[in-house]
């Protein structure tokens, strides 16, 4: 589990193909790789990955063909910037919000503009997340924990302030930039609870719609 809070920005040193899925090694000049041992998990702009080999400014990391189908990852490139982040302990301060590493889909940046002294971006998130999207709820755009301002239908605001920026990928944005999405897990959770008895079906569809609520109860 991570939080969000992102602890140093990295850069792709290699994208290779290994027996037909991907292996990634990762320069990671300023996260603190003194406790990193095998079998660790690092947030790499959203995506939890394992560390199979590291170095005291590096670590290399096996990718599954699931996870690039639902990831930015098929975009990076040697030089491609990363958002670090190390799972988190016991003890560590929970500044952002539970994060697990998953990511539910890609995003698009559809506008970017200054507000004051603050970044101001729209998500065209994918329609079928869009259910589990709140006002002032949280999401995680490629790794980093955002509160949404305001929503339009799978179009999300964010409201980015200048240390943030800084300290992550966010200034490298533009128009039309791909970003890995992950829902608030509690959202996942409800969803599947509502189901009941139904989730054990095997042909029953995820997602809940209005006549699922009004066939138990829950409108009246």
């Amino acid at each position: 589990m991570f939080t969000g809070i992102i602890e140093a920005v990295g850069k792709v040193l290699s994208v290779s193909q290994t027996a037909g899925d991907v292996r990634l090694v990762i320069h990671a000049a300023g996260l603190d790789m003194g406790d990193v041992k095998l079998g660790d998990s690092i947030a790499t702009s959203g995506v939890c990955l394992t560390v199979i080999d590291f170095g005291k400014d590096w670590y290399a990391a096996d990718v599954s063909l699931e996870t690039i189908s639902r990831t930015s990852l098929l975009q990076w490139k040697t030089g491609t910037s990363v958002n670090l982040e190390k799972a988190l302990l016991p003890t560590t301060r929970l500044g952002g919000h539970l994060v697990s590493g998953h990511v539910d889909g890609l995003g698009e940046i559809t506008l970017m503009r200054k507000d004051a002294r603050s970044l101001y971006f729209e998500v065209k998130a994918p329609d079928e997340l869009a259910r589990y999207l709140a006002e002032k709820g949280s999401i995680t755009v490629d790794g980093i924990s955002l509160t949404i301002n305001h929503l339009n239908g799978a179009t999300l605001s964010l409201n980015l302030v200048p240390h943030t920026a800084e300290q992550t990928t966010i200034k490298e944005w533009q128009v039309g930039s791909k970003v890995n999405l992950e829902v608030d897990v509690l959202a996942r959770y409800l969803e599947r609870l509502l189901l009941g008895d139904k989730a054990a079906q095997a042909t029953v569809k995820s997602g809940i719609d209005m006549s699922f609520l009004a066939e138990n109860g829950f409108l009246r």
